[in-house]
């Protein structure tokens, strides 16, 4: 196999809640740039499986599907040691599986908390640390998915916002920990897919004139930001770039 342009060929990145949305996109764009794709997933087997296939009719073995509880803490370690026994070697950590959905305050429980908290900040810290020590071969990085409601927290979602903090924190304390080695980025998205609990057409309406661009983004805007920041940005780590058509900049 001959090295492509980028240098990406042959490369092993490992996404984190990579069988749909913004985590298949990712996946698509990296393995597009001749990466090989290690595709953790929790409980979505079936669309696991169809990423593979897609990816793979495009180049056969150069995709693997890893299921694990990222509540377990055993969890990490194991993915790391798969990305090893593999690849013999891991490039890229994308931490982006994520649980989503409201915690009015009157109504937030300690289960809620610990699911919250524990796939948008836990696992991105622990699986970050397993995972240090093959980066760091590699002079690797690790990007996470943030959220612009990590800056601005989102009604009714107070457990949510809360992790999402602590993820765009922890994007700047592994980077100072990480560096010189590794470094650490993140992407903040904003109206780029709908809830899958749904809005109602007027909520969506109202969003999108809240942003400068006046329209939503896709998963694609993301994959591509990520791309960027791991292919293109070698002097830039402990940054997250909002990808939110504009939504921040109101006040």
């Amino acid at each position: 196999m001959t090295q492509n342009r980028n240098g990406l060929t042959g490369k092993c990145a490992l996404i984190t809640g990579a069988a749909h949305r913004i985590g298949a996109a990712i996946a698509h764009q990296l393995h597009a740039e001749g990466m090989n794709i290690l595709l953790h997933y929790r409980h979505s087997k079936e669309a696991a499986e169809q990423v593979k296939h897609e990816l793979e009719e495009k180049r056969a073995q150069s995709v693997w599907l890893l299921q694990a509880d990222l509540h377990q803490a055993e969890s990490y370690d194991f993915l790391v040691n798969q990305a090893e026994t593999l690849c013999q070697r891991l490039d890229l950590l994308v931490n982006n599986a994520s649980s989503f959905y409201p915690t009015p305050l009157q109504e937030a429980t300690v289960s809620d908390w610990d699911d919250l908290i524990g796939s948008n900040l836990k696992a991105p810290f622990f699986l970050s640390q397993a995972a240090a020590p093959l980066l760091n071969r590699s002079e690797g990085c690790i990007i996470n998915l943030v959220d612009i409601h990590a800056r601005r927290p989102l009604k009714n979602h107070p457990i949510y916002s809360i992790a999402k903090a602590g993820n765009a924190m922890l994007v700047k304390s592994l980077a100072r920990e990480l560096g010189p080695a590794i470094r650490v980025n993140g992407v903040a998205p904003g109206a780029i897919l709908w809830p899958e609990q749904g809005l109602t057409d007027r909520e969506r309406t109202a969003i999108l004139e809240r942003t400068a661009l006046k329209r939503a983004g896709t998963p694609e805007d993301i994959a591509r930001t990520l791309l960027f920041l791991y292919r293109d940005a070698t002097y830039i780590t402990g940054q997250i770039i909002a990808v939110d058509g504009g939504r921040t900049l109101q006040q």
